[in-house]
């Protein structure tokens, strides 16, 4: 009985032994442990807050000029979207030819030369230059003769030395040569060619008018023949817009409304929005069930627009008013749209946003559902905040 006792009470001592908590040094490795992933995450999350973060010191803003504001209602222009191309007026393209024809003998013209008006453009040789001057001078000598002959014969008709019919006749014959010879002064005018003087083989072909070369037709050396058009020069100061809008929305267009257009050649970062007036609308529709619509530019003399250029536009039906911020809030990062809201005094956050109809130096703004209307925003500088975090990651 006394060795059992003495068995419990050896096994009750050995117990707490056996359960004893961990020893403070481990206790105390495994809460470091706890704490470093706590404050790696919060790192991590610092960092991923720091992509579309920016902090500025008070100095730092007043250098940058940093604005802010709030998102504004302004009245901007509802209207039909559509598209068309720049054109010119009819006189104001013109196609050249050779009235003769022949042979293209020299040429310097390349597309899109500027060319003034009476200035040489090619030089055509063709052998029937010689014949129809020939044929010109000879005609203006008879014509010479037919004129003292009906000289004479007036004398003597008045003094009724001859009859009437013979100063009838040579009446006749004067006016007869007059008249050809006229006719081949202008051939020769048209073609270029000196009336009288000295008989050449070529001629040289001028421009009508003042413009630049669209297309060149021909090569040194090739044969032309009157109908060949052998250049096509464009006066671009009358430049219009040609829109093609569906019949359906035809009603909604009137005259003097407002044409807002870019070029659908402009890359996103550099579009330019132009202006320009409805002038005139279609009464025929097409076999595409559209109308044409011509709009006059507001400013004609752009050396960006040029004739066949594509256009997108928005005709301005009506005005109505949408939340907007100013161009100088807008920065484009990555192929997207945003603006930076406040959201402590030197701290900005990158929003992304939709954009709208643009207007005056504002644009109009869509925000998240995340972002309340009310939110402060950069509404000035706000391309030196987007520069300033493109610096940090590089830094990084």
């Amino acid at each position: 009985m006394h060795k059992i006792v003495s068995f419990v009470l050896l096994l009750g001592l050995s117990l707490p032994f056996g359960c004893t908590p961990d020893k403070p040094e481990t206790a105390a490795a495994d809460a470091a442990g706890r704490e470093t992933a706590s404050t790696e995450e919060g790192e991590e999350a610092e960092g991923e807050e720091a992509n579309d973060l920016v902090t500025l010191s008070p100095a730092q803003q007043q250098v940058a000029g940093i604005q802010t504001g709030h998102l504004t209602n302004r009245p901007m222009g509802a209207g039909l979207a559509v598209t068309g191309t720049l054109d010119v007026p009819p006189e104001s393209a013109v196609s050249i030819t050779a009235p003769l024809g022949g042979f293209v003998e020299n040429t310097e013209l390349l597309q899109g030369t500027r060319v003034r008006k009476g200035e040489v453009l090619a030089t055509i040789r063709n052998p029937e230059f010689v014949t129809l001057q020939q044929e010109y001078l000879e005609t203006r000598a008879r014509l010479e003769y037919a004129r003292t002959e009906l000289a004479r014969q007036k004398e003597l008709y008045e003094q009724e030395v001859a009859p009437q019919k013979n100063y009838q006749r040579a009446q006749a014959d004067y006016n007869a040569l007059r008249v050809q010879t006229n006719a081949l002064a202008a051939r020769l005018r048209l073609a270029n060619l000196p009336v009288g003087g000295t008989l050449v083989t070529t001629a040289p072909i001028r421009a009508p008018r003042a413009g630049f070369v669209r297309a060149v037709n021909v090569t040194v050396g090739q044969a032309v023949t009157p109908t060949d058009a052998l250049f096509e020069i464009v006066d671009p100061e009358h430049l219009h817009v040609e829109l093609t809008v569906f019949e359906r929305d035809v009603a909604r267009v009137q005259k003097n409304q407002l044409i807002r257009f870019t070029l659908a050649s402009d890359s996103t970062s550099s579009r330019r929005e132009r202006t320009a007036h409805v002038y005139l609308i279609g009464r025929a529709i097409g076999e595409d069930r559209t109308v044409r619509v011509h709009g006059h530019l507001d400013q004609e003399n752009d050396p960006a627009l040029l004739p066949g250029l594509y256009v997108r536009a928005l005709i301005e039906t009506g005005r109505t008013e949408v939340p907007a911020l100013p161009d100088a809030a807008l920065v484009r990062f990555e192929g997207k749209n945003y603006v930076y809201a406040v959201e402590a005094p030197g701290r900005y956050r990158m929003v992304p946003v939709t954009l709208g109809r643009s207007e005056d130096n504002f644009t109009e703004v869509t925000l998240p559902e995340t972002v309340p209307a009310t939110t402060t925003f950069v509404t000035g500088a706000a391309y030196s905040l987007l520069a300033k975090m493109k610096n940090a990651e590089e830094d990084e």
